[in-house]
């Protein structure tokens, strides 16, 4: 029988979803479509071949033959969206960033929990090829033991509302930060580092531009993290060991390229029906729960929540 999902927003990232989704076998799943405007929910249903179009979230949290509802509204949304969905029975995949801090995440896994329902965040880099390979490589200990993970993505997003308005969750840290983050964390098996340092500098309306972390885990470990919304950074990550190096190619948070002490392997994706808006957005289609658990996404959100505090970005849902 096939997997019936909700699409919940009509945006870009919905529509690479959707264009993922069929490069799977066209019986595996099923999609509907639900967008605040019903006039965007049917667009989106002729473009992408959809049968069924909602104008309200709350039609698609009360339509019984959805398993499994995909968020993919902007990251301000997540709560208030995700507990309607998980109250109603649904299962979720949400979009990264989980929520907007901490306090938000944990009241989703909370009622995730409370509903006995899945619930996922939807870090594609977990799901990727490249990311497996790694796992792999760090399992059987192919480069020592790990000393140093350094990540850095860095893309100019100056002139892209979500990306520098406050009121919709801006900042670097929230946008593609977040994916230095879950790799170093991938790398150091959802541990809690010891130590946390950042710096960073804000755009006037008051979200982070550009951000450096460094944070220090046990068994004298470390690992440098660099992201910017201003400036083009290498987009790649380097695990160094005892007894060599794990480079992943840019784009580092949706990977096809791997070099393994100077050797390169390629990991190709499959070819996308339409146009893309994300790079190798394909790979959406990729989705299990054991490569990025729950207990690493509240962690993940409390080491954000850290890095904001020391760079200074407050947002309107911290004090509610």
């Amino acid at each position: 029988m096939a997997t019936r999902w909700g699409l919940c927003g009509a945006g870009k990232i919905s529509h690479d979803f959707s264009v993922a989704m069929k490069t799977l076998p066209p019986g595996d799943h099923q999609v509907l479509i639900a967008s605040k405007s019903i006039d965007c929910a049917k667009d989106f249903a002729r473009k992408h071949g959809i049968p069924k179009a909602y104008g309200s979230y709350e039609e698609l949290a009360n339509d019984p033959e959805i398993d499994i509802v995909y968020l993919g509204v902007l990251h301000t949304e997540h709560w208030r969206v995700g507990m309607l969905f998980l109250n109603a029975g649904k299962n979720v995949l949400c979009e990264k960033p989980f929520a907007m801090n901490s306090r938000e995440v944990k009241d989703l896994v909370a009622t995730a929990k409370k509903n006995n329902v899945f619930l996922m965040e939807a870090i594609r880099s977990r799901c990727f090829p490249v990311y497996a390979e790694v796992r792999r490589l760090l399992a059987v200990e192919a480069v020592g033991d790990v000393k140093l993970v350094k990540a850095y993505f860095g893309s100019p997003r100056l002139k892209v509302p979500r990306s520098e308005q406050k009121e919709l969750g801006g900042g670097a840290l929230l946008d593609i930060g977040v994916y230095c983050l879950q790799f170093v964390l991938m790398v150091f098996n959802g541990e809690r580092p010891e130590s946390i340092q950042a710096t960073g500098v804000l755009l006037d309306s008051g979200v982070d531009e550009s951000v450096a972390v460094t944070m220090k885990f046990s068994r004298k470990r470390m690992a440098l993290c660099a992201f910017s919304i201003a400036a083009t950074l290498p987009n790649d990550a380097v695990i160094a060991g005892t007894k060599g190096s794990i480079k992943v190619l840019g784009p580092m948070h949706c990977p096809t390229k791997l070099v393994v002490n100077d050797k390169e392997t390629e990991y190709p994706l499959p070819e996308p029906c339409l146009p893309l808006n994300f790079t190798s957005s394909t790979g959406l289609r990729l989705k299990e729960s054991p490569r990025m658990p729950l207990a690493d996404s509240v962690l993940l959100t409390e080491i954000m929540d850290e890095i904001r505090k020391q760079v200074g970005v407050v947002f309107s849902q911290d004090s509610q």
